[in-house]
């Protein structure tokens, strides 16, 4: 599968903007980490892309990924794509647990991403000199973002072995280099 028939499969399931959004936020970081770690940039950021595609149709536990595992099968998707959406969410991990570089960035990057545009949201200045500090700060306010689990973010962190504070910048920094597409420029 190829950008452009993920991002035909994405719209047919997926019509809420945000989710839309997501999607592409999470595409940026992966394909961000790709390239620094040396990894396949259009396999992580396909990830990325299409990791929540399912989630309109099959919010529920655990449909949610694992319908949508289904139909990427059928169209041919890699399996290492699906295994990376399958692992992403917790009820699969006795199966598809966190144990290679592609699913331990998707996990890592998924939450932070809807947390730093979240933040973005509320910052007059959206993306640009965002910090790591400021998102910090928006952390520790529990009624901000409320559905975004923090302890996801900082086991994201710990588990692709990088100190939070970095890879808050890293995904910030992907964040930034896709402003145009999240609609934060």
């Amino acid at each position: 599968m190829n950008r452009d028939e993920a991002c035909a499969l994405l719209n047919e399931y997926t019509k809420s903007g945000s989710l839309l959004k997501h999607a592409l936020a999470v595409e940026a970081a992966m394909r961000h980490y790709a390239t620094k770690l040396g990894e396949d940039s259009e396999q992580w950021g396909l990830t990325g892309l299409l990791h929540d595609f399912d989630y309109e149709r099959w919010p529920d536990i655990p449909a949610h990924t694992q319908e949508g595992a289904k139909i990427l099968r059928e169209r041919g998707v890699d399996e290492e794509i699906i295994g990376a959406i399958l692992s992403h969410a917790e009820w699969n991990q006795g199966d598809y647990p966190l144990d290679r570089p592609i699913r331990k960035a998707l996990f890592a990057v998924d939450e932070l991403c809807g947390f730093i545009v979240a933040v973005a949201y509320v910052r007059p200045e959206k993306l640009v000199g965002m910090t790591p500090r400021s998102v910090r700060k928006k952390m520790k306010a529990k009624g901000f973002a409320a559905a975004v689990k923090r302890e996801d973010i900082v086991q994201g962190a710990e588990l692709i072995g990088i100190e939070l504070n970095d890879h808050i910048a890293e995904v910030i920094a992907a964040l930034q280099g896709a402003s145009s597409a999240l609609g934060l420029d």
